[in-house]
């Protein structure tokens, strides 16, 4: 069975948003922590982020979300993705605390790469860019799964699945041991139907955002078609 990744955005609204996606059939919770200036993150993204910083949501109120939404699902996998320097403003150590406390399963630091802060549990990524020897390293320091980023950009939706992604994934799968989820530019049944095809899991993050600005019933019924499209394979 393929993995079903979905992001979220870190909102008061995001625990009942959540439920709505694994009632769809979502297998991991991403629930992004916002930050000023995140480099990754193409305009959705970056614009979910905003609203929720002017809505109030700090580092204390994303971890108050995290806690409620482990409550409303308390089996689905949880992991917040931010960025390095909301870890240090915040405090390594005590950030690592105070996500595993309020129900993290990992984390994922999108600007930190393997071999820097390596106490810290997380999630890893590589690109199309990587070396094979970065790949491998990512691979070992990975806690349990290696996040293929399929194309070289932001996130977003694309036209078309990145034809990058098949030569990553051959890659990696040589060089490293832990499950493989691709995500970035993936946002259609088809896409995540194309990428499952080459990799064990897809993530799926400025779509998701957009049908949950539309609400539980429509973000469900969305991650729904995904999984459909993932269970024929």
């Amino acid at each position: 069975m393929k993995t079903l990744v979905i992001y979220l955005m870190a909102d008061p609204e995001t625990p009942e948003l959540a439920r709505a996606a694994v009632d769809g059939g979502a297998d991991v919770v991403e629930i992004g922590f916002p930050f000023s200036d995140p480099l990754a993150d193409g305009p959705v993204i970056r614009r979910a982020g905003e609203r929720a910083l002017a809505r109030g949501m700090r580092t204390r109120e994303c971890l108050e979300v995290l806690a409620r939404t482990r409550r409303l699902v308390p089996e689905t996998p949880l992991i917040p993705m931010t960025y390095s320097s909301l870890l240090e403003a915040y405090g390594w150590d005590r950030f690592a605390a105070d996500v595993e406390s309020a129900g993290a399963t990992s984390m994922i630091v999108a600007d930190l790469p393997a071999g820097e802060r390596p106490e810290v549990r997380r999630v890893q990524l590589v690109a199309p860019t990587s070396t094979d020897e970065r790949i491998a390293y990512a691979g070992e320091q990975t806690d349990g799964w290696l996040y293929l980023v399929a194309l070289t950009g932001t996130t977003g939706a694309r036209g078309d699945l990145s034809p990058a992604l098949g030569g990553l994934v051959e890659r990696a799968r040589r060089l490293v041991a832990a499950p493989l989820y691709a995500g970035f530019g993936i946002s259609t049944p088809e896409h995540a139907r194309a990428a499952a095809e080459l990799a064990d899991g897809v993530v799926v993050g400025s779509r998701a955002v957009q049908m949950a600005d539309e609400g539980p019933v429509a973000l469900r019924e969305y991650v729904a078609s995904l999984r459909g499209a993932l269970d024929i394979l």
